[in-house]
């Protein structure tokens, strides 16, 4: 079983799935207490599936960009688990979690943007089913478009990105089905924040055994 979880942004998602479809979900309803919620978040999807961590054979985390206390708690959770039961851990950016949700609900040419507060955004945009720039933290004036954005950032900034659409925050079970379908590059479960001194360089990517 695939356990994904992802807190790159100010609420929890968690999803199990067992290799062939997406069997339970955890989603927080209180922002901002990504160490309080996980936990319980995962004891959640276990007990729904009637699975135990022992039942779990991989990870599937969320390595941002977001802000650094969230991202800490999921990574260093993927990481603990990873040791602890002897399994790998498969990082992804979130912003490609939230465009291939986009991209199952029909759209194509799209950018996504995600709240990097101190009033910027991390940008990337995609087209024919892949990423084709960024991710980065800009501006939304610097970013401004007309073209679909999809993404917490486009509802925060609507002068900047008048057409959004799609989901706002990443989805963990979306997570999952990226990791077991290798829709996106797989990544080390390593924080990607954009910002010095946090800045992280050469993520390597990580195929799935």
């Amino acid at each position: 079983m695939l356990l994904a979880f992802d807190t790159a942004t100010p609420h929890v998602t968690v999803a199990l799935h067992d290799g062939t479809e997406v069997v339970a979900t955890y989603g927080s309803t209180e922002s901002m207490r990504h160490g309080e919620m996980l936990a319980p978040g995962i004891a959640a999807v276990l007990a729904d599936a009637g699975a135990i961590s022992a039942d779990v054979t991989a990870i599937a985390v969320g390595v941002g960009p977001g802000p650094f206390t969230g991202l800490r708690v999921g990574l260093v959770t993927a990481r603990t688990m990873s040791l602890a039961l002897g399994i790998p851990a498969y990082g992804v950016c979130s912003l490609d979690v939230l465009a291939a949700e986009a991209m199952d609900l029909g759209l194509d040419d799209f950018v996504v943007a995600t709240d990097a507060r101190r009033k910027e955004v991390y940008l990337a945009s995609y087209a024919e089913g892949a990423r084709v720039e960024g991710p980065s933290v800009v501006k939304p004036a610097d970013a401004a478009t007309d073209a679909v954005v999809v993404g917490r950032g486009g509802l925060l900034y609507p002068e900047a990105f008048p057409n959004t659409r799609g989901p706002e925050h990443p989805s963990a079970a979306v997570l999952a089905d990226v990791v077991v379908n290798e829709r996106f590059e797989l990544l080390d479960p390593e924080p990607l924040y954009l910002r010095r001194p946090d800045a992280v360089a050469g993520l390597s990517a990580k195929k799935v055994s």
